[in-house]
This record gives C-alpha cells, structure tokens and sequence, in this order.
C-alpha cells in the first residue's frame, strides 16, 4: 500500500536555504511542496490557503517570527505539523516553540536523512527533537525544580536584565537601595548563582525572562 504524498510548507527567510529545502524535498519520494514562505505572516496565510501536512519552520524573520507563526497557527485550529528547523538549539529558544505547539525541533545542520525521518514522524503526529535538543530538554527534566521567584524579586530581576542600577531599579519600585540588594541576594540563592549577570543569564534559562522579541538576521 503506497504512503499518502506529505505536503509541506517551507517558511525560511533566506532564499537560499528555501530552495536547498525544496529541491531536497521535492526530489525525495513522498514528498510534495507546496509553496514556500519568507516570513511567518505569509506561512500563516499560506497554511491557511495551501493546508499542508507539514510546516518547515524557521524562527528568526523579519516581521512576525516563527514562534509568533507557530502560536497563530494554533490560535486559528490549523492542523498542519510545525517542524521547527533552525540554527538555535538554546532553552529560550527551543522550549517557547515546543511550549506554542511545534511538533518537533531539528537544527539545519542535521543529516538530509534526519531531515526527511523528521517531516515523515511529524506529519505522523510524533514528537522530533534533535540529539542535542533532546539532551538539553532532559538535562532541565532532571533538574530540581527551582524555587519560585516572588513577585517583586522578578520585578527586580526584570529591571536588572533591563540595565538598571541598584540605585535605578529602587526608585523605579519605590523601595530603598537596600531593599533592592536584598531581593537580589535572595534572587542569587534561589537561582544558585552569585552575581547579577549570571542570575539574568538563568533567568532566560529557567523561563523567568522573556526576550523582547528575536531580533532579525541569519537564521
């Protein structure tokens, strides 16, 4: 019994990487592509036009990026598969797409083999993660969970991450300068670190800190 043809959508902003993914894809039995994105608003209208299998989607565009494509796509009840296909495998990038729905998370460095098993157990529905994504996701699994921030620690934390001073942060929350380096030495204990760059470089890690948007550029 033949397999029914995966129709895939490619949303990459470089030309380049968008042809090389479709000639790939296109040249490998059982795959069909139908049509090609350069941001992540044209493969949310081409989602909803085309209705693909499977999305290939990349994070980093200009405009709407992948993860903001990704968590659309979910809004709207789109039963297309994201297979999510970058360069980035770091925590503040791999858990918010996963978190927004993604099917899977493969870097384009994988082997063209890897590449084609992936969209295969994606259109399937099945959960893809490449090595290292996979042994990052279970290095944070085994992990004691780490104690929660309150309110006006992350506050701080927040303002830190931001640029501000002791002083700055203080006159921002209304509270004394000593109150601030308080809260920032419960911040150290909770997040087992010992100075501010490293309790904002945990922070993304853990999730606690949000980017304010990816900035453009190689994907």
């Amino acid at each position: 019994m033949t397999e029914p043809t995966i129709r895939l959508l490619i949303a990459d902003d470089h030309p380049v990487v968008r042809d090389g993914l479709s000639s790939m894809f296109a040249s490998a039995p059982g795959f069909e592509v139908l049509g090609e994105a350069a941001d992540g608003a044209t493969a949310v209208r081409l989602a909803r036009e085309l209705r693909p299998d499977v999305i290939l989607m990349d994070l980093r565009m200009p405009g709407m990026d992948g993860l903001t494509a990704i968590t659309e796509l979910a809004r709207l009840g789109l039963t297309a598969r994201v297979l999510v296909l970058t360069t980035y495998d770091t925590d503040t990038h791999v858990l918010p797409a996963i978190e927004a729905g993604a099917t899977g998370y493969l870097l384009k460095d994988s082997p063209r083999e890897e590449l084609l098993r992936g969209a295969r157990a994606a259109a399937n529905g099945e959960s893809v993660l490449s090595p290292s994504v996979a042994a990052r996701l279970m290095s944070r699994v085994r992990k004691p969970a780490p104690q929660l921030l309150s309110r006006r620690e992350l506050e701080v934390l927040e303002l830190v991450a931001a640029g501000n001073t002791n002083r700055e942060a203080a006159a921002r929350l209304f509270i004394t300068e000593a109150t601030v380096k308080s809260h920032l030495l419960n911040i150290y204990a909770k997040l087992g670190v010992n100075d501010r760059a490293a309790a904002v470089t945990e922070g993304f890690n853990q999730g606690l800190l949000v980017p304010r948007g990816l900035p453009e550029g190689p994907a």
